[in-house]
């Protein structure tokens, strides 16, 4: 998807961004929200101006919202302010193409600009392509949760992936 430009988001995004999640709401196990969510769920996320903390977008060339990465708190202690939780979510039509590959690729290098050590992705299992996309960039599978959520009627898995930040060169 080369006609994709990847940036910072802005509040314009927040429509498009909040599509993009309700639809892995409605059909996958991504999330476990099962309801819906307002086009103003990122928000927050949106005004912070912590250290590590970044949502970036995917926009095509007509200026729509096909794919955003996030950086946030993983734990709300002082002891936690060098870990980062970090997730991609895209449309659907946007998907096996390299695009999270490249949203990662910008989100973990501001990341990493900012000095922040960890990395922690969470993923509802099974999930090869987001396992292969992780592993591709030096995250590392640290261990799994069975059976912590219940959606579309069965009970899901989840796997925790960690990268630390790479010692520079």
């Amino acid at each position: 998807m080369s006609d994709v430009e990847i940036r910072s988001a802005t509040t314009a995004d927040l429509a498009g961004m909040a599509a993009i999640y309700n639809d892995a709401v409605a059909r996958t196990v991504a999330t476990f929200d099962v309801e819906p969510r307002p086009d103003d769920h990122y928000a927050d996320r949106l005004a912070s101006t912590r250290r590590g903390d970044h949502v970036l977008v995917a926009v095509d060339a007509e200026h729509r919202v096909v794919g955003y990465a996030f950086s946030g708190t993983y734990r709300p202690r002082t002891a936690y302010d060098g870990t980062r939780e970090v997730s991609v979510y895209l449309a659907e039509h946007a998907r096996g193409r390299g695009l999270g590959r490249r949203l990662y690729d910008e989100l973990l290098a501001r990341v990493d600009a900012d000095g922040i050590h960890t990395c922690v992705a969470v993923i509802a299992q099974p999930n090869p392509a987001s396992e292969a996309l992780h592993r591709a960039l030096g995250f590392e599978h640290v261990g799994t949760l069975r059976e912590v959520g219940h959606k579309f009627g069965h009970w899901v898995d989840t796997a925790f992936w960690q990268r630390l930040r790479p010692e520079p060169t």
